[in-house]
């Protein structure tokens, strides 16, 4: 829950983060050819949103509702 947290992240920052840090990686092993391989961005952003619940940065909650960011449509 998150009241067993000190602090959580915005999903704001969750998806600044991930557009920052995890979707370069993805573009670059996944999108050679210049389009998007939304299956690859969804399941980068299946495992950020995990290690953040699992690192306490965001609450189950937060896991369980967010939905996918707009560079994964």
């Amino acid at each position: 829950m998150a009241s067993n947290l000190r602090q959580v992240i915005t999903r704001e920052a969750a998806i600044k983060d991930f557009e920052g840090f995890i979707l370069p990686l993805v573009r670059q092993e996944h999108e050679q050819d210049g389009i998007p391989d939304i299956d690859a961005r969804c399941e980068a952003w299946n495992n950020w949103t995990d290690s953040l619940c699992q690192n306490g940065q965001i609450s189950d909650w937060q896991y369980e509702n967010w939905s996918h960011p707009p560079c994964n449509d």
